[in-house]
């Protein structure tokens, strides 16, 4: 018997096994959902209108009908006592009470039965309008994609202006705990370091959707961050048919010196600039997504400018000063594709290419007091590249109840550093020439499975991970 409404529808030689458990507290707004059943042959109910009213005064508070299996899902309801009403024409108007807790953001009242009547009821239409946010206390998440104060800039930038983020030479901390983890994406890559933060300050904001700061992470996460996780999330669009987007951002910092150089030194860089160009391309259709994601950063800064001056016990002084001129050059580049299998199972295949590229160009002379002779001089070159290729498979199954689901993942990441270093020391009467180059290769795998289910009065979250570092090489060269 139907109802008639239908208006609304994861190092070195090491692998690394865990296995979690855990029913999780959360908190915030939580999602009900169940099916109904006629109670006389256990067919299910199609379009069957289910009202939450407040158990003190019936006040509603939500509705929806059910699906074509009898399903329904509601979300958004806060902690409380309340009545949930099921109606439909042919049955009698079913009442249970139902109380919301904070343990879970999911509430799975599994079969409601309905039971027959033979007198004809009247059409009951409930109109409702879900909230359009849905704000876990235990993960916030930051919009980087129209913020304009962060165009052209990094995110390690970016970062320092979110709640509770603070930046220590360079370190991330959250609440003032350094035991994070960075993640893009939702995996540990060497962009971000596996347990560092490096490379975060030339990661283009351009490239970000969103930052989302877990301030409590379950224990699936690994046990480095259980002072947070923090989620880079890269931009993508699923908008049907082909759509892209291009821009290019720039600025300038110092316009001059602030303190002029000593002698016989290459000039300090002033004015600084930042240019950053992007471009993204999306293409869907029906099941499929292909993405393309393009960014590239070049930064010039007077990375470090010390003056010195040191006086010895006999009188003699001696001045100096240290300056290194920085070009920086920052690629990524991220495509893939998502395939819908079904309007249960998702399949996303993705690639992502970083190339971070440091010159550094030094200076640091000493001097007699007065600046009339140059006693010696140093002059280096630190050229180094670093280059970062991970690749990406994903499959997600959701169950039919709301909240339920099985995650399966693969990631291979390769890291390499190849770092050049030519240093000059020039006297009064000979010069001295060395360098040396080092090469570091590192492979990474990850496997994981991740599995959840709501419960009446929690949350089952359970996973296994395995952790391949397949080869690390370091090749040293010096002269």
């Amino acid at each position: 018997m139907h109802c008639f409404n239908k208006q609304s529808k994861r190092l070195y030689g090491l692998v690394t096994i865990g296995l979690c458990i855990s029913v999780l507290s959360t908190q915030a707004q939580v999602t009900l959902s169940g099916i109904v059943k006629s109670e006389s042959d256990k067919t299910v109910v199609p379009f069957a209108n289910v009202i939450v009213k407040t158990e003190k005064d019936s006040l509603f508070v939500l509705g929806i009908i059910t699906n074509e299996e009898g399903r329904f899902s509601l979300a958004g309801v806060k902690s409380g006592n309340y009545t949930l009403e099921i109606s439909c024409i042919g049955y009698l108007t079913h009442r249970i009470p139902v109380y919301v807790g904070s343990l879970s953001n999911y509430l799975d009242l599994n079969t409601i039965e309905l039971k027959e009547n033979q007198q004809l009821l009247s059409e009951i239409v409930v109109t409702a309008q879900q909230s359009g946010v849905n704000e876990k206390m235990d993960k916030k998440a930051y919009s980087l994609e129209n913020n304009v104060s962060q165009s052209g800039g990094s995110v390690l930038q970016a970062m320092q202006n979110l709640p509770g983020i603070t930046v220590q030479d360079g370190k991330i901390e959250l609440r003032g705990n350094a035991q994070i983890t960075i993640l893009m994406d939702g995996k540990q890559t060497a962009l971000t370091g596996f347990g560092d933060q490096k490379g975060l300050d030339n990661i283009p904001a351009s490239a970000i959707d969103r930052v989302e700061i877990i301030n409590n992470p379950s224990s699936k996460y690994d046990a480095n961050g259980s002072a947070g996780i923090i989620n880079i999330i890269y931009k993508k669009t699923d908008r049907e048919g082909f759509n892209g987007k291009v821009g290019v951002s720039t600025g300038m910092g110092a316009l001059w010196e602030r303190k002029k150089n000593l002698p016989d030194m290459r000039s300090q860089y002033v004015r600084t600039p930042k240019i950053n160009p992007s471009l993204s391309v999306n293409y869907r259709k029906e099941k499929v997504n292909l993405f393309f994601q393009g960014d590239y950063l070049y930064t010039e800064t007077l990375n470090k400018n010390e003056y010195t001056t040191r006086t010895y016990s006999d009188g003699n002084m001696v001045r100096s000063q240290l300056q290194r001129n920085r070009n920086t050059h920052f690629t990524t580049l991220k495509m893939g594709v998502d395939w819908d299998i079904d309007p249960n199972n998702v399949l996303s295949v993705s690639g992502l290419y970083g190339a971070e590229k440091l010159l550094d160009h030094g200076d640091q002379p000493f001097f007699n007091a007065d600046l009339t002779q140059r006693r010696r001089l140093w002059q280096f070159l630190e050229d180094e590249l670093k280059t970062t290729v991970m690749a990406t498979a994903a499959w997600r199954h959701k169950f039919k109840e709301a909240g339920h689901l099985l995650n399966v993942g693969f990631n291979y990441t390769f890291h390499r550093e190849d770092e050049k270093y030519f240093f000059d020391n020039i006297l009064t009467v000979a010069q001295g020439y060395d360098w040396f180059k080092l090469i570091s290769d590192e492979q990474v795998m990850d496997f994981n499975v991740d599995y959840i289910k709501p419960l009446k009065d929690g949350r089952l979250e359970t996973g296994i991970k395995f952790r391949f570092p397949a080869l690390a090489f370091i090749y040293v060269i010096s002269i």
